[in-house]
């Protein structure tokens, strides 16, 4: 018998902010979290100026992130990753004893990990002849962040770094809510986190035309305007860093603790393009949106609002909609499209973006696609002209990823 899976809590850090509420607040203003690149030094020469960067954070307010350990785990990923993890649980409203220990799995995972400490330490064997730190491969592992929310949890259920590229944060949730349904664990930590401006990952998205980057010989434009979705100016998406943490169990194993979750993932789906490495397919992303919404039991007419993937590229944004348009013709719900106002967090953007979806449902809005302009080849309500009160019961979530990997799932408010 099919289980219900709920959504017990989540948090998130973004370029808006380290902390939820004010993210929310920045978000339903319609303002950016994109600004100058300055995690590292730019040569005039450099090609990408604009980023989303996450405030640095003081780890002395949080017990569990202690100096000394975490001066080990250079790479950004780990303490903001156990932070947001941390803060979810505390939302969750469980406690992670001995006895649950066992029926918690983790799925939340990153897609490009800590490879700023294996560049730091070749930067230091070639300029200085040092030896890489003992923690250097640790750091760099995937995985290893993974196993930290083990460590910092105590949960000891199945465990799995879930990578598909931007899709990362949803495959999460996808397989945790195969681990529910298989009785394999009763809750499980999902979400993913990626700190991935470092420079020659930046500059490499450059070079392969994703990165956003103004067209030659024209001037550079206020940083907040640069990440456009869907917009007939697009360039590309603005690199960005972030996390986000979603908790999920049975809706028995809620009712069992007398918690009274308000969300429910309803259905989802997964597909592969088995096409171009980076280019999106028609046909498998929309099969993948109608799959979702089948596996919820509704018909495309009940979803109440889209939450896309939406990078800013020419092609990834004209399939996008073309999927959608194929779907729900002239009835598509609106779209929201939060790179827009947070740029592309990676494997963790799909994670941020369903938390802010899923603070849409709560209070009824929809967050704004900031920065548009009309392309006349891609015909959705992108919900330009800002914050929106709309009342949504079932909301589309896309997420799509290098190599063709598609995730795609469908929440219910249930409350």
């Amino acid at each position: 018998m099919q289980k219900k899976t709920v959504i017990l809590g989540y948090d998130a850090v973004s370029p808006l902010g380290t902390d939820l509420a004010v993210q929310w607040r920045c978000a339903t203003k319609g303002q950016s979290g994109i600004g100058l690149l300055t995690r590292f030094p730019l040569s005039p020469y450099f090609p990408v100026r604009v980023a989303g960067q996450v405030a640095d954070l003081d780890i002395r307010p949080y017990p569990f992130l202690q100096p000394r350990e975490m001066a080990h785990w250079t790479s950004p990923i780990f303490k903001y990753a156990l932070l947001v993890v941390h803060r979810a649980l505390a939302a969750s409203g469980i406690s992670i004893t001995p006895e649950l220990a066992p029926r918690v799995a983790i799925t939340f995972s990153s897609a490009v990990g800590g490879l700023d400490a294996v560049l730091n330490a070749d930067r230091l064997m070639v300029a200085e002849n040092k030896m890489p730190h003992p923690f250097t491969n640790p750091n760099s592992c995937i995985n290893m962040v993974t196993g930290k929310v083990s460590i910092l949890t105590g949960a000891t259920g199945p465990i799995c770094s879930t990578i598909t590229a931007c899709a990362t944060g949803i495959t999460s949730l996808i397989i945790g809510e195969t681990l529910l349904q298989r009785n394999m664990a009763d809750v499980v930590i999902g979400g993913a986190v990626d700190f991935p401006l470092v420079e020659p990952i930046v500059a490499g998205f450059a070079t392969m035309n994703g990165a956003y980057r103004p067209k030659e010989g024209q001037p550079h434009e206020p940083p907040e305007k640069t990440s456009r979705p869907f917009s007939a100016n697009r360039r590309g998406f603005v690199v960005s860093e972030g996390a986000g943490a979603i908790i999920i169990a049975t809706d028995e194993f809620a009712r069992a603790h007398g918690l009274k979750p308000k969300i429910e993932l309803a259905g989802w789906a997964m597909t592969s393009d088995a096409g171009h490495f980076v280019a999106p397919k028609l046909d498998t992303v929309q099969r993948c949106i109608e799959q979702a919404i089948l596996h919820a039991g509704v018909k495309p007419c009940d979803i109440d609002a889209v939450n896309a993937h939406a990078t800013s590229t020419k092609i990834g944004d004209k399939v996008e909609a073309d999927a959608l348009i194929n779907i729900f013709g002239k009835k598509t719900p609106p779209v929201s499209a939060n790179k827009s106002q947070v740029g592309h967090a990676m494997g963790a953007s799909s994670a941020l973006e369903a938390i802010f979806a899923m603070e849409g449902m709560l209070g009824d809005v929809l967050l704004p696609t900031i920065n548009y302009q009309p392309d006349p080849e891609i015909n959705i309500d992108c919900v330009a002209e800002g914050t929106r009160k709309l009342e949504q019961e079932f909301v589309l979530k896309n997420a799509f990823g290098f190599g063709g990997c598609n995730s795609c799932l469908v929440l219910r408010r249930t409350a």
